[in-house]
């Protein structure tokens, strides 16, 4: 079994050519036992029973098939309901992020990447402004792009990740995802990007809890962690990691 900080890619994929450094938010920059989703994930229940005058039973139903079916639970509300997406958003990142801890090691070691920083969340600005800000590492990133930047299209969706492109100016050959949802890195691979897998622990039993690690082992994952601010030091850094 590779050990979970073992490159699993060629030299050519290394980070010594990466100037643009780009960071997923929920459960990347900050542990799943944090556990922030589920606050966010009974909110969405609450929403969509209120909105579609439904139990939460099948509230709860509708939310994770749409979240497999679509790539997130908003996209198929849009799309099925034609829901308008900023009350959904507000309503469901309403939360207390209190459980995360601050992490300066991590801010540390993303302050010292060489060139631009970035967050592409399939969530809201002013959620990843809420949750960076508790880490106590806003002040390492040099930008946010949401939902909103995408006009609502998530990632894994190809099209999501063009609309990063375009809105970050990014060259993706020149650059490198960090992701703990596996799937969410085969359209950076085949941009170019360089590709790490936060892996988030063990999947649950449920087909939505499952999908962070569908493809883990395929060749669009580069690098694979489970912490990152070791990661980050150890291999980013180091001189092997510039060999192209």
């Amino acid at each position: 079994m590779t050990p979970p900080d073992m490159p699993l890619s060629p030299p050519s994929r290394g980070f010594g050519h990466v100037e643009t450094w780009v960071f997923d938010l929920d459960n990347t920059l900050y542990p799943p036992a944090c556990d922030l989703f589920a606050q966010v994930d009974q909110r969405m229940t609450a929403f969509i029973g209120d909105y579609l005058k439904i139990d939460a039973l099948e509230a709860r139903r509708i939310q994770k098939d749409f979240y497999v079916e679509h790539g997130t639970t908003l996209s198929g509300l849009m799309a099925v309901y034609g829901l308008e997406p900023a009350a959904f958003l507000d309503f469901v990142h309403d939360i207390d992020v209190s459980a995360v801890v601050e992490n300066a090691a991590l801010g540390d070691a993303i302050a010292k990447l060489p060139g631009r920083k970035l967050i592409f969340t399939n969530g809201s600005c002013a959620h990843a402004e809420n949750v960076v800000r508790q880490l106590g590492i806003d002040h390492v990133f040099d930008g946010i792009f949401d939902i909103v930047t995408t006009a609502y299209e998530p990632k894994p969706r190809r099209t999501a990740y063009e609309r990063f492109v375009e809105a970050s100016g990014i060259e993706p050959s020149r650059a490198a995802m960090f992701e703990d949802i596996a799937r969410n890195l085969e359209v950076p691979h085949e941009l170019g990007m360089t590709t790490v897998w936060v892996k988030p622990g063990l999947p649950g039993p449920e087909r939505h809890q499952q999908i962070s690690h569908e493809g883990a082992d395929g060749g669009h994952v580069h690098h694979v962690t489970d912490d990152l601010a070791n990661f980050l030091c150890r291999d980013c850094l180091a001189p092997s990691a510039s060999a192209e």
